[in-house]
């Protein structure tokens, strides 16, 4: 064969030039914009004036890439150490997707099956014949959770192993039948840990450095099971009721092993987020498995995939998990299809915020991913209502019939009152019945009401209405 070698073949050469230019561009960061930078870091110092949690650290995914990263407060209050993006936090059972990724891909492989009963690799569990690696994903096992307290009690202050965990708590009676009943339970990923080791060959860590952090670029992550964080890493704290931030106790080691045992930057959490939006680490149909419901077996949704939550929400299929461990707090939030994802760590314990801000900040982007004419129009017609007046050409016949002379001067006098909005925008849109339905918070300094339309093909209003939030 008289062929070029490779790096000598010109159409191989413009073939890779072109290639390595669509990848740069599909993976150069677009900032956020600076309105939308403002609201959100106005959220998080607000969540944590309200909360007292030292800092928090935060990562934004728009466009399947990282957006934004920031952390505000104090990765450390002694000594007085501001919070860095840089700085690791412990990501508790943030950690349980991937070991659950490490289950799907050993099934890839053929080494397992999600359907496989648990017995055929950590033998002499209670009804280990029956209980599939599903279910142990799902947290439908029946297998009791070893750590349900909101903090260490002393018996986990010392070092134990993965198979005395199992000696306590899964090789006694069930708390259910299998695949009857959903139940949280530490112990199922204990497991699930194990078997990725028994089926791998490989120590849990060193498969998923393997085969995710590396290929992601997840440069540091660490395994706090093990060992402490470092200095230069954010420190975890706890509270006694209203008191001050105390230091929080450290686990013994082996009691968070494959079940809470990841601590990162805020941005490697992010890499993990858009490889499952592009679905690069998986197959598609693993990622099926994984952020697909799990039914009970008299028919009722679990809102569980395998490690993973399975929710609708801002009107997006979102995959996400919360994490806790002693002395810190996170929120996962995944949006595939809308190609948003949304990381908060916070380095307090017991606590709802890394949460709360979680959801506040989706909320920030899907606000400005919804704005446009639409909002503008809306803000109009209701500017309008509040005078008692309308522009009937905008509406059906059926929405003209709705408001009646009555209904506009109840809008008026309810409305008008209120003064102009200090706010005004939409945060959800979904279609239904041929029509798209818009929901718009509008934003008054004593009061903020909901504003609902729906809009048909041509445009024309349906529906049109106003109620208090």
């Amino acid at each position: 064969m008289n062929r070029l070698p490779r790096s000598e073949n010109p159409r191989a050469v413009f073939v890779l030039v072109l290639l390595a230019a669509s990848l740069l561009e599909a993976q150069t960061p677009v900032p956020i914009s600076a309105a939308l930078r403002e609201k959100v870091d106005a959220t998080v110092r607000q969540a944590l004036t309200t909360t007292g949690i030292p800092s928090a650290s935060i990562a934004i995914v728009q466009g399947g890439v990282i957006a934004y990263l920031q952390a505000y407060g104090n990765g450390r209050i002694e000594p007085h150490t501001p919070a860095l993006p840089s700085m690791r936090y412990s990501i508790g059972s943030i950690s349980k997707q991937f070991t659950a990724a490490a289950v799907l891909l050993l099934a890839e492989q053929a080494k397992l099956s999600l359907d496989d009963p648990v017995s055929r690799f950590v033998p002499n569990l209670t009804r280990g014949n029956e209980v599939t690696i599903r279910e142990l994903l799902s947290h439908t096992s029946g297998y009791q959770d070893y750590w349900p307290q909101d903090y260490v009690p002393p018996f986990m202050l010392q070092p134990i192993t993965a198979d005395k965990i199992l000696d306590q708590w899964a090789r006694k009676p069930l708390d259910f039948d299998p695949g009857t009943e959903w139940q949280y339970s530490n112990t199922n990923f204990v497991i699930a840990g194990l078997i990725v080791e028994k089926a791998s060959g490989e120590p849990l860590l060193q498969f998923l450095s393997e085969h995710i952090f590396a290929p992601l670029g997840m440069k540091s992550v660490m395994n706090i099971d093990q060992n402490r964080l470092a200095e230069t890493d954010a420190a975890g704290y706890l509270r006694y009721a209203l008191g001050p931030p105390r230091l929080a106790p450290k686990e013994g080691k082996g009691w968070l092993f494959a079940a809470g045992e990841l601590a990162m930057p805020a941005e490697d959490l992010a890499k993990w987020d858009i490889s499952m939006i592009n679905q690069t680490v998986l197959r598609p149909a693993s990622y099926a498995q994984m952020e697909k419901e799990v039914v009970l077996k008299n028919g009722l949704g679990t809102r569980y995939g395998l490690g993973v939550d399975v929710r609708q929400e801002f009107g997006q299929r979102t995959i996400e998990h919360g994490g806790e461990v002693s002395g810190f707090t996170a929120h996962n939030m995944v949006f595939p299809d809308a190609r948003i994802a949304v990381v908060v760590m916070v380095n307090e314990d017991s606590v709802e915020a890394s949460g709360d801000i979680a959801g506040k900040i989706a909320a920030l982007l899907f606000r400005e991913a919804y704005a446009g004419k639409q909002e503008d129009q809306s803000r109009e017609i209701f500017a309008a209502l509040q005078q008692g007046k309308i522009n009937r050409a905008l509406f059906t016949e059926n929405c003209n019939s709705y408001f009646t002379e009555q209904a506009l001067k109840d809008f008026a006098s309810s409305l008008g009152p209120l003064g102009t909005p200090a706010e005004f925008t939409q945060t959800y849109k979904q279609d239904r019945g041929g029509m798209t339905f818009r929901l718009f918070e509008v934003h008054f300094p004593q009061k903020t009401v909901e504003v609902w339309e729906r809009i048909m093909p041509d445009g024309k209003i349906e529906q049109y209405q106003v109620g208090a939030k």
